[in-house]
């Protein structure tokens, strides 16, 4: 059953929302996104739960009629609990909110909570459609695997797309292409890595042809053996430190070493950091301190970045399957065109409003 509730906070932050079971169709009954009559009586509708902590009174028409420039319309998805504010902006070459509403909205006491906001944009460059996205900070990245997957899906929905489906995204990393399969996965074609020190960009002088692989690098006391990959987005990934047999990663205090790793002065743009344990040459275990984000359930760039390190260290093979802490991904870096592809999981949560 549906639940459609007003609340009011110091931040301003006043949402109207449904939940939806996550393998549910978001618009199948109607374009909830769009502030029209059928919008409207798909939420007058829903009112029906009874609980102490839902209101069963209607939302406020003012509220409803309010115009576009007052009222976010969003759908909330996740990509293996990596989790998204996703705008349709697909009417406007400008940003609906500012990076400052940005951080409101995906705060988790006081906002809707996310790891970040994605706006669906015009294509540009040839591109069908242009991703952009805010971090939860208020950062804006070039690019990011697990959103671009709910991207994927949040168009499926939008255009009402049935079946296998691709398409092209221009993001601040270049084209990205991914595929929705007839099992909902969705498919990306990632692009080539980028291995070029200053190119990723990190100071730390390279090791292996141009490339910074199992490169020591000092933080919090200890020298740690980096490899560095761009995946449009800097990624610094470590097996362990020059003193260990190898991680367990459970054990890593993200919180405390994290920012050490992603404010470290040698990454000049920040970096984003993946942490390794090895299951197999097949099966990898990571978990994440994401740049802009912190520590998050999935990463999909960190995953492919982590595979890419993982073979120019010799630990692994071109395909493997990737544990993160909400679930796993599937990774193969191909030799005959040097692309990544990352397959995975990307589900809508619920949708509603909010007033700015």
């Amino acid at each position: 059953m549906a639940a459609t509730y007003s609340t009011s906070a110091p931040s301003r932050l006043t949402a109207s929302t449904t939940r939806l079971p996550l393998k549910s169709s978001l618009f199948r009954a109607s374009h909830a996104l769009a502030p029209n009559p059928r919008f409207r009586s798909l939420v007058l509708a829903s009112t029906s739960v009874q609980s102490p902590m839902v209101s069963t009174s209607p939302p406020s028409l003012s509220f409803l009629d309010r115009k576009a420039s007052d009222v976010l319309h969003f759908v909330k998805y996740h990509g293996l609990g990596n989790d998204f504010i996703m705008v349709d902006n697909r009417d406007s070459i400008e940003l609906r909110i500012t990076p400052e509403q940005a951080v409101k909205l995906c705060d988790r006491n006081f906002g809707i909570g996310g790891d970040g906001v994605i706006f669906v944009m015009p294509g540009t460059n040839g591109a069908d459609y242009t991703m952009r996205i805010f971090n939860s900070d208020g950062s804006e990245p070039e690019m990011c695997g697990n959103g671009v997957r709910c991207f994927a899906r949040f168009i499926a929905e939008l255009e009402n797309l049935q079946g296998n489906h691709s398409f092209t995204i221009h993001t601040g990393a270049g084209l990205i292409v991914p595929e929705i399969q007839e099992d909902g996965q969705v498919k990306v074609d990632m692009g080539q890595p980028i291995l070029s020190g200053p190119d990723i960009p990190t100071k730390i002088p390279a090791t292996q042809n141009n490339a910074v692989v199992k490169a020591g690098l000092e933080v919090d006391g200890l020298t740690w053996n980096v490899t560095c990959v761009s995946m449009g987005n800097p990624h610094c990934i470590t097996f362990g430190t020059t003193n260990s047999q190898g991680l367990e990663v459970d054990k890593i205090n993200l919180a405390e070493v994290g920012p050490k790793f992603e404010h470290h002065e040698v990454f000049p743009a920040r970096t984003n950091t993946e942490f390794v344990q090895i299951l197999s040459r097949s099966h990898l275990k990571m978990r994440v301190w994401e740049r802009g984000a912190g520590a998050t359930l999935a990463c999909g760039t960190g995953a492919c970045a982590t595979v890419v390190a993982a073979v120019l260290e010799g630990h692994a093979e071109r395909r493997c399957t990737v544990d993160l802490p909400g679930g796993p991904l599937e990774i193969e870096w191909r030799e005959e065109d040097n692309h990544i592809y990352m397959t995975g999981p990307a589900q809508s949560v619920f949708y509603g409003s909010v007033l700015l």
